[in-house]
């Protein structure tokens, strides 16, 4: 017997239980058989995410490293720098080696002269459905490896623009994210444990995206925003791969390192 009509008969019965009439145990009966087939869609891909959402980060996975692979390129030549940023961007964020060797060949695929960069920006769009937070977090992880390889290169620079004005970010927002992502960096930077030195104050406020005038409850609130916009599971929820999970925890790291550092400068609680 279908699962789904099954629902409708228990959807049903309460409905009717609960009401004694058979308008409740029609309502039930619809509401039973709704539940039932949106129980199956999430089952279809992992509870909660759905079929959809399954795509979405599928599309973001292929998306981060067939456009950093592009990115590489930009100048003609993948140098050894970034072959190796991008490898250890791998292993920071603790791919399996199933997910390391498709990411080595979506790499290897965004290389190629006539890989079609704004086709695939506009798959990713698509896929996104307005998930503008989603957006962000990709330029962001895209925007890893130039800064890990040493700097952003004009041809990389060029790169990036195009895929801004792709996903829908203009250049004032891309140079937002952009010298965000630069202080952040600094904070992800340094050996575990060991605080920035007073000299990154500025950087740090930078990072958390305010101004060192910003009043102690201003800091606070920024911080507060960005750690919400960036929890890992919320954005996995919005269809950041599982895979990349690490990447979203590494973030939330610099803004804590960057929010402390204001923190324990001010010295409030």
């Amino acid at each position: 017997m279908n699962s789904g009509f099954i629902g409708s008969l228990v959807g049903m019965m309460v409905g009717y239980f609960i009401t004694r009439s058979w308008v409740g145990g029609l309502l039930g009966f619809l509401a039973g058989g709704w539940v039932m087939r949106q129980f199956q869609k999430g089952n279809a891909g992992g509870f909660g995410i759905g079929q959809d959402g399954v795509e979405r980060q599928k599309v973001f996975f292929e998306s981060v490293f067939l456009t950093m692979g592009h990115l590489a390129k930009a100048d003609g030549r993948v140098s050894e720098q970034e072959i190796q940023a991008a490898r250890s961007l791998m292993h920071q964020w603790r791919l399996s080696p199933e997910d390391v060797r498709v990411a080595i060949d979506l790499f290897t695929r965004g290389k190629q002269p006539e890989f079609p960069l704004d086709g695939q920006m506009q798959r990713l769009k698509t896929a996104c459905g307005g998930q503008r937070q989603l957006i962000r977090a990709f330029i962001e992880i895209l925007l890893e490896m130039p800064l890990s390889a040493g700097g952003i290169k004009p041809t990389e620079r060029e790169v990036l623009w195009r895929v801004a004005a792709s996903l829908g970010i203009s250049r004032v927002e891309m140079a937002q994210l952009e010298a965000v992502a630069r202080a952040r960096y600094q904070f992800g930077n340094h050996a575990p444990g060991a605080q920035p030195p007073k000299a990154d104050l500025t950087q740090a406020y930078k990072a958390l995206g305010i101004e060192p005038e910003a009043t102690d409850k201003e800091v606070k609130t920024a911080y507060r925003r960005l750690m919400n916009q960036h929890h890992p599971d919320k954005l996995v929820a919005k269809g950041l791969p599982e895979s990349m999970l690490e990447a979203a925890k590494e973030k939330t790291r610099e803004i804590r390192a960057a929010y402390e550092l204001i923190r324990d400068h001010r010295g409030f609680k």
